[in-house]
């Protein structure tokens, strides 16, 4: 393996994990923004019956 090689298997590596690690960051948001929505809804009083 060269080295032009060896640096592209470390930026892809690396790519990889910044794509994984922000889809974790955007999924926990989600999880947080759902969570209080249904909070909010249930303080307004608007519960389903």
């Amino acid at each position: 393996m060269n080295a032009l090689a060896a640096g592209s298997d470390g930026l892809a590596h690396h790519l990889l994990m910044d794509f994984a690690i922000k889809g974790v960051i955007v999924a926990v948001a989600a999880v947080v923004l759902v969570l209080g929505m249904v909070l909010i809804w249930r303080r307004a009083g608007r519960r389903r019956e």
